[in-house]
């Protein structure tokens, strides 16, 4: 029963940490609705476009702490399963945010936050490759899907088989957040950045 509690508490603490809409905030600063202004996500790619690299670059570093602050505190309890589900649950908040409706991101910066406490050699491994997908392509969605692929792969490679499930399952999260860049990429209607 306490192991129980422990998951549902992990789950539902990195909800509310992964729910806090920074994207959404930052545009309200600036006047806007950045759901109505360029991609109408509130992710931080969106909020770069919109409105500029400062604003862009503060919201994915505080969507990137959204996951490490999950998996750090979550981590006293000294259980990497129960890691993983905070995680989750900040993914899981960032993409479907009760702060806002149930909308949201596509988690890829939160992610990153939390795995770097984690994982973090296939971390690194999997960023090169978005960064070598993004310079050859200019897409960021693409870049993203590709990074996200990379990383149960890199986790074989390093030896950790035991996060091989956890990665698969934030892959699957992450392209299942893409579905819609897929289909314009598959028409050849994605923006570039």
């Amino acid at each position: 029963m306490y192991y129980l509690m422990s998951t549902v508490w992990s789950f539902l603490f990195g909800y509310l940490v992964g729910a806090i809409p920074f994207g959404v905030i930052c545009g309200r600063i600036y006047g806007i609705s950045i759901f109505e202004h360029g991609s109408g996500n509130p992710g931080a790619t969106n909020v770069l476009r919109v409105l500029g690299k400062k604003q862009g670059y503060s919201v994915f570093a505080l969507d990137a702490a959204k996951g490490l602050v999950a998996v750090l505190f979550i981590n006293v309890l000294g259980d990497t399963f129960l890691c993983y589900v905070g995680l989750f649950g900040a993914l899981i908040g960032h993409s479907f945010s009760v702060f806002i409706k149930f909308r949201g991101g596509k988690g890829v910066a939160t992610l990153i936050g939390g795995l770097s406490l984690l994982v973090p050699l296939p971390l690194l491994s999997a960023l090169i490759v978005w960064l070598l997908v993004f310079y050859i392509t200019k897409y960021v969605s693409l870049a993203s899907l590709c990074f996200s692929f990379a990383l149960p792969i890199f986790a074989d490679v390093f030896g950790l088989k035991d996060h091989i499930m956890a990665l698969s399952i934030f892959a699957f999260l992450v392209i299942f957040r893409h579905r819609r860049n897929i289909k314009r990429l598959l028409l050849r209607k994605e923006n570039r950045f």
